[in-house]
């Protein structure tokens, strides 16, 4: 069996971040993911914000996180061409009693460091989102809040975890695993590996992953199913900030935001659920999201939605991020992981860096240059020899999805050509284009268990 310094389970978000951490600090890394492609699970149904700290738990391991990932975001983010929306944010308060609790997250926001923001006045509000309901009693600005590309990032980061000779294998699912005092032997299903250490990052099965190969887990997976509606590019013209509500003490709450690709979106829902593979929406849920966003934002009443989704969290009983060294054994778990992943997972990945001892940063790799996929920059169809529109509603060339089935980092199956791409994400989800996708992925998509250099 081939022998690794680390295996990282799972590649989501935070799993993916880990595995070029350690990547880049020297260590001979395997990310190990049991779907076809990475951000296959929780990660690929996120909102996508970029978050600054400024309402998380204080002195918190999250909050550390989220901060160090927000600046090293923030730092390599134009060396990579990696998009960055300037949105910020409004925390708005629609009650007397959300009112009344504007002066505490403001406090807090403080406290967490977060200098520049400061409480705004309904003249103000409708100032800088004049669309909006006019309802707002009082706000909390937070201008570091931004909407970034969700998926982007970790492709490139797969590429940085290549460039250094580790590997990354798909279709990967762990089945066993022995660890021998010095030693852990794992089996997964795309063939068998040998690590000094395993940093479990197995998001929605986590705890299970634990179990198998520990023995014990310190915390259970409880699945929230988080629904999303994603209105027309129509709609992008009518709000240019996030909107977020005052949070409860079970969920931040429906968060009414721009996204890269030039639509609006409304959510999360928060519900709880046992099925850790299948996210369903319901018809009561998404009108309830509708019946929102319209209260929040009149003119939406009449605009045509794109597309619906749902999403998986995976929450545990506890509100803290289940980050546990075991070092007799080897092992670091990075469990209940959130909302906050995206914005956190760099963070975390320096976190379980330090806690493995794996030093400062060693390898020298170049940073990739990424396809852009927002909408507020210039994209491919702009530039002269594309090939042809594959995908008319997103404006997808061909190049872009030949580039994205032959890269260094190739897409896997459907979902990941979406998610590097934009195909079929449009008003028509597919109907016009799937055939000429399925012309050109013919025989291209899954075509290996593992990807190395």
């Amino acid at each position: 069996m081939e022998r690794f310094d680390v295996a990282v389970i799972g590649a989501g978000v935070t799993g993916v971040a880990t595995a070029r951490r350690l990547a880049l600090q020297g260590w001979r890394v395997i990310l190990l993911e049991k779907g076809a492609d990475i951000l296959s699970g929780a990660s690929k149904a996120n909102s996508a914000l970029l978050h600054t700290g400024f309402d998380a738990p204080e002195g918190s391991l999250e909050l550390r996180c989220m901060q160090q990932g927000y600046a090293e975001y923030t730092e390599i983010a134009a060396s990579m061409n990696l998009p960055v929306l300037k949105t910020g944010a409004m925390v708005v308060a629609w009650t007397d009693a959300q009112e009344a609790a504007l002066p505490e997250i403001l406090r807090a926001a403080q406290r967490n460091g977060v200098a520049d923001v400061r409480m705004i006045t309904p003249t103000e509000i409708a100032a800088i989102e004049p669309q909006l309901s006019p309802d707002a009693r009082a706000a909390v600005l937070v201008p570091g809040e931004y909407v970034i590309d969700p998926w982007s990032p970790f492709h490139g980061y797969a590429r940085q975890i290549l460039a250094t000779g580790s590997k990354i294998w798909r279709k990967a699912e762990v089945i066993a695993g022995r660890f021998d005092g010095q030693h852990w032997a794992l089996e997964t299903t795309a063939g068998n590996c040998l690590a000094r250490h395993v940093v479990n990052c197995a998001g929605l099965f986590g705890d299970r992953i634990d179990a198998l190969l520990l023995g014990r887990t310190d915390f259970t997976i409880k699945p929230r199913k988080g629904q999303f509606v994603v209105f027309d590019k129509a709609a992008g013209r009518l709000l240019h900030s996030i909107v977020l509500p005052v949070p409860d003490a079970r969920t931040k709450g429906v968060v009414l935001t721009p996204t890269i690709f030039g639509n609006l979106l409304v959510g999360p829902t928060a519900e709880e659920t046992e099925d850790r593979s299948r996210a369903t929406v319901t018809r009561t849920e998404l009108q309830m999201l509708l019946d929102r966003a319209v209260a929040l934002l009149p003119a939406l009443r009449d605009m045509p939605v794109t597309a619906t989704y749902a999403g998986l969290r995976p929450a545990t009983e506890f509100k803290e991020y289940r980050i546990r060294h075991e070092p007799d054994c080897n092992w670091v778990t990075v469990g209940g992981i959130r909302s906050t992943g995206l914005t956190a997972s760099l963070g975390i990945a320096r976190h379980v860096a330090d806690l493995l001892g794996a030093g400062q940063d060693a390898m020298p790799v170049a940073a990739p240059q990424m396809p852009n996929l927002a909408e507020h920059l210039s994209r491919d169809w702009q530039s002269a020899g594309y090939g042809e529109i594959v995908c008319h509603c997103e404006l997808v060339t061909r190049r872009e999805i030949e580039a994205a089935l032959s890269g260094p980092f190739p897409a896997g199956d459907f979902g990941g050509l979406k998610r590097r791409t934009r195909c079929a994400m449009g008003r028509c989800q597919g109907f016009n284009c799937m055939g000429r996708i399925a012309e050109l992925t013919r025989g291209r998509l899954c075509p290996d268990i593992a990807v190395t250099p």
